[in-house]
């Protein structure tokens, strides 16, 4: 296994879903047996847009937990942790505060995207600097592999920028540069066509819908419109074929389906119904165990108080020489 540290995450702001699982959740399954792997639950990131209400995210926090024991994550090879109960994040934070601009921050890509796809007129100053807390939350544990999307890259190039200054400014290599590793999936469409998978769209299939909830999603997905009768020609460009391509687990079959569904002769019902089987089969053993995992909250409040301990000990180093860099070890010195 690689000394290497990866640290990945995800906002406590409603249940996980297909998309995360092809997105991210595969992907860390892998990871955790090959580097040394740290997943925070961002909760105090996600009250930046959801300030207002604050029991949704602690709720969440625990909707998070139960997707990742149920698709496998291991607490016993992965930390899991919870952002607002490590206050090295936010001392580190602050920190960096002094090494960004505002214009810096202004131009930063996918901070303007959300903030429009937000509706805000005048951004929260918490929603604002998201970027830099990210930083601290990658610099804090010394990672040095951070899974992302595309979309993601600017806040790793921010990182960078920060890391990198703060190194120059202080004298000291205190702090790791990282890179990302990019995910090989591309992301998963939600089931009306229009646009990402997303709870808040209504176009999500959840790792925790039962199967009927499953089946009826599937049969209300988007198709080919001009696919009115079974006879006639469509074009296997929708998302129940995309999702056939991702799931099935012949690719064969699934070209044959293709085929005869652009010669004409295939129905979207019998299409429908076999991606509906594919999605009960993958979905229905996790949920299962998601249900057994719910049982046993003094298991799961465990977990999360061993995690978030075994990263404060892994960040204490790290803001132990940051402190001396910037001289800010004067009860050190004094005693």
């Amino acid at each position: 296994m690689s000394n290497q540290i990866v640290l990945t995450g995800d906002r406590p702001t409603g249940a996980l879903h297909l998309g995360h699982y092809v997105g991210s959740l595969q992907n860390r399954l892998t990871l955790q047996e090959k580097y040394e792997c740290f997943i925070l639950i961002a909760d105090i990131q996600a009250l930046t847009d959801n300030f207002d209400d604050p029991t949704k995210v602690k709720f969440n926090v625990h909707q998070l937990l139960l997707d990742y024991l149920a698709v496998g994550i291991d607490p016993k090879k992965t930390t899991i942790c919870v952002q607002s109960q490590i206050p090295e994040l936010f001392e580190l934070t602050t920190y960096f505060l002094n090494l960004v601009t505002i214009n810096n921050l202004e131009r930063n890509p996918t901070v303007k995207h959300e903030a429009e796809q937000k509706g805000y007129d005048s951004i929260p100053a918490g929603f604002f600097i998201y970027p830099v807390s990210q930083a601290a939350d990658i610099a804090l544990f010394q990672s040095e592999l951070v899974p992302v999307g595309e979309d993601q890259l600017p806040h790793l190039e921010e990182t960078n920028r920060i890391v990198r200054k703060f190194n120059r400014i202080y004298g000291v290599d205190a702090l790791k540069e990282c890179q990302p590793i990019l995910s090989e999936t591309k992301r998963l469409v939600g089931t009306d066509g229009k646009s990402k998978m997303s709870k808040s769209l209504g176009n999500a299939i959840l790792l925790s819908d039962n199967n009927d909830t499953i089946h009826q999603k599937v049969m209300g997905m988007f198709t080919d419109p001009k696919h009115q009768k079974v006879n006639d020609p469509g074009d296997p460009n929708n998302p129940v074929f995309e999702y056939l391509t991702i799931f099935h687990p012949d690719k064969n079959y699934i070209e044959e389906l293709k085929s005869s569904y652009s010669k004409g002769g295939l129905g979207d019902v019998k299409v429908k119904n076999i991606l509906s089987e594919v999605l009960i089969e993958l979905i229905s053993p996790i949920r299962e165990k998601r249900i057994q995992y719910s049982n046993d909250m003094f298991m799961m409040t465990q977990i999360l108080k061993s995690g978030t301990e075994t990263a404060r000990q892994a960040a204490a180093p790290t803001i132990k020489n940051v402190r001396r860099a910037m001289h800010l070890n004067v009860l050190d010195v004094l005693g």
